[in-house]
């Protein structure tokens, strides 16, 4: 199900089809991500007169998501624990959760939060499991030792997990779609296309871009999937060509990770001159600002990267590779350049075209923003996490 530029606005303020005021449980393995991701789905939620209950772990954003008047549940579960120990504790408390606090619907997101949620909600039938899977990521891109040890029993425990009665899945791309039904048997009745997280088209807005130094921007986690040695390869190989441009890694590493790019990669990279890495920032509207060119060399297992819905909101041509979830919002030629994955002078290329273009630069940012005020407006998606909302309690 994917809505088109003809939608009416999401009804925010709808009530719900019951009544009492049903609960909702949005289980999300961070606190910084239910802040940067699913804000805007929570506050719909609320206004719609659902009780909001948000499980996560937290680490930062704890009094903000009380001050926003939701229900907050400190967890243990995080995304990579060592201890078998912690999973197992980890699992058992969600059960808890679950048992007391007696959701109407829980909402998964992400890979982890689906499997522990789903076995958490086992032999509760009057749960309707909602199970986001916002990109395969990890368990699809990576061709690391541990990712090939993990991938068939993670895969088995998905296809029982998502098979049981009273789960529904929300997919980000239509290609994660066939891969659940072919590989997985889930039936195409139970899967819910709702294209990436959204984007607020108010708070980003196309700004001029700067006419100094020609500025290249990478805006992610530090991680090996995300492309981060391709950019910074083709980087050195403009710089060894004379093109004058700053390449700009923004972002933290993630150490809980498997695919992390380790700090010291980092530090030692900015050192050799070819990129600056700046770390996390959090006004990443301020960064567009000061950039020309956004890129993300994904190696594939994404949803659809909120990074550049926000950039092509921002009015900002991207070169992006040619894999699931991002040319579903990069059209090549049109709003920015494919590259094949994984293929640094392919990548290096396609920069170097839009370096010397500004004018076509100026109208894939023009087209970029109104594919996404089109297409991937919060209001898009609130409207449709809703409606999935409603009807799964008329049932």
């Amino acid at each position: 199900m994917v809505h088109n530029s003809k939608n009416p606005p999401a009804d925010r303020d709808a009530e719900p089809p019951v009544g009492t005021r049903p609960r909702v449980l949005l289980l999300v393995s961070e606190d910084r991500f239910f802040w940067s991701h699913r804000l805007s789905i929570a506050r719909a939620a609320q206004r719609g007169g659902y009780e909001v209950i948000v499980a996560t772990k937290v680490s930062r954003y704890g009094q903000e998501i009380r001050d926003e008047g939701f229900r907050l549940i400190p967890l243990r579960l995080v995304r990579n624990n060592s201890s078998l120990l912690d999973e197992w504790r980890a699992l058992q408390e969600l059960r808890r959760i679950y048992k007391t606090e007696k959701p109407h619907i829980v909402h998964h997101f992400a890979v982890k939060p689906v499997l522990y949620g789903s076995i958490a909600a086992l032999r509760r039938k009057e749960v309707q499991a909602i199970d986001a899977l916002t990109g395969l990521g990890y368990l699809v891109a990576s061709s690391s030792i541990r990712a090939r040890f993990w991938r068939p029993i993670i895969w088995n425990a998905l296809r029982y997990l998502l098979n049981r009665p009273g789960h529904h899945i929300i997919l980000q791309n239509d290609e994660d779609r066939e891969l659940l039904v072919k590989k997985l048997s889930v039936p195409p009745d139970r899967i819910t296309v709702i294209r990436g997280s959204g984007v607020d088209v108010e708070a980003f807005q196309p700004t001029p871009e700067p006419t100094s130094i020609f500025t290249v921007v990478l805006a992610s986690r530090m991680l090996w999937i995300k492309g981060i040695q391709e950019f910074v390869e083709a980087a050195g190989l403009l710089l060894n060509r004379n093109l004058i441009a700053r390449f700009i890694l923004v972002g933290d590493s993630d150490s809980r990770n498997p695919s992390c790019v380790p700090r010291e990669q980092l530090i030692k990279w900015q050192e050799s001159g070819v990129v600056e890495w700046w770390g996390q920032r959090e006004n990443i509207g301020q960064i567009f600002e000061k950039s020309n060119l956004v890129c993300l060399p994904s190696h594939g297992g994404e949803g659809v990267p909120k990074v550049l819905l926000e950039a092509a909101a921002s009015g900002r041509a991207i070169v992006t590779t040619d894999v699931p979830g991002c040319r579903d919002i990069v059209r090549d030629g049109i709003n920015g350049l494919l590259v094949p994955r994984k293929d640094p002078a392919a990548l290096a290329r396609a920069i170097l075209q839009l370096a010397n273009n500004s004018e076509l630069r100026r109208q894939m940012a023009l087209r970029g923003r109104e594919i996404v005020v089109q297409e991937f407006s919060e209001d898009v998606v609130i409207n449709q996490t809703l409606a999935l909302y409603r009807r799964l309690l008329e049932l």
